[in-house]
């Protein structure tokens, strides 16, 4: 079993405090969803787990199997078995959908142990006709001209393809009608295992009725406030940020 545990995190950008104590273990085998108003640090989380420099750690650590992974730069931490799923995902022209994901995949293996060509294209066509994805996809630049679907499902077949050992999934049903949200779903669902785990990053209950989390975290204001099961979430459909949080006895204000 691996473990990927944030403790006590302070995190700020140009000096103004974005998170503000946030303590959370996922293990493998679980699925954990962050819900939580707009502004209150989800993605934040989800880029400094990743290494974005952009963001300063004031306090606290993230720790992978125990270990303190704040000093390993973005590449390493795609080793030890972080991906991050995000919510805009960049075009990179010139640089094709098979191409990339061979390369992740042989970064995560010694050199001496790269996968062979037939193997790999044997587990792309596989995990594509999963996802209901054209076969041309795989030979067309990355990200360059998708859709926000097509970007999406994109996410999620790198996911499949790497197969790390930790996901974090930041806003994956941005956008997507409940078509495209039924193959995402299918293919998060693809990976549940004993050696997986998944933080999913989310606004709705609705992708929680396909994708069922073993924990619910709801954050405001920069910390995770409370902690749940999977009625959480549909606790807080029925009553709402404002309603939970008189309940709570926090004080909360709608981003405008």
């Amino acid at each position: 079993m691996s473990t990927l545990e944030v403790k006590d995190l302070h995190v700020s950008v140009e000096e103004k405090e974005i998170l503000k104590g946030v303590n959370l273990t996922l293990k493998t085998g679980e699925i954990h969803a962050i819900m939580g108003p707009n502004g209150t640090g989800k993605s934040t989380l989800s880029a400094v787990i990743m290494g974005n420099p952009h963001y300063e750690i004031t306090q606290g650590d993230i720790l992978l199997d125990g270990q303190s992974i704040l000093e390993m730069e973005v590449d390493e931490r795609a080793r030890k078995g972080l991906f991050l799923a995000m919510q805009y995902p960049s075009e990179i022209p010139g640089i094709t959908n098979a191409e990339f994901m061979r390369a992740a995949i042989n970064a995560k293996r010694p050199e001496d142990d790269t996968i062979s060509v037939m193997e790999f294209i044997k587990k792309l066509d596989e995990k594509m006709a999963l996802l209901n994805m054209p076969e041309e996809m795989a030979e067309r630049y990355l990200n360059e001209g998708f859709s926000g679907g097509e970007k999406k499902r994109n996410e999620i077949l790198q996911l499949l393809m790497v197969e790390p050992t930790f996901a974090i999934l930041d806003e994956i049903d941005s956008g997507l009608d409940i078509d495209a949200l039924q193959v995402v779903a299918k293919g998060v669902n693809e990976m549940r295992s004993d050696d997986f785990g998944a933080l999913i990053i989310t606004h709705y209950q609705r992708l929680l009725n396909y994708i069922t989390p073993d924990v619910v975290h709801i954050m405001m204001d920069g910390k995770v406030v409370l902690t749940g099961d999977a009625d959480l979430a549909k606790k807080l459909e029925a009553e709402g940020y404002a309603g939970l949080s008189a309940e709570l006895g926090i004080d909360y204000k709608e981003e405008e």
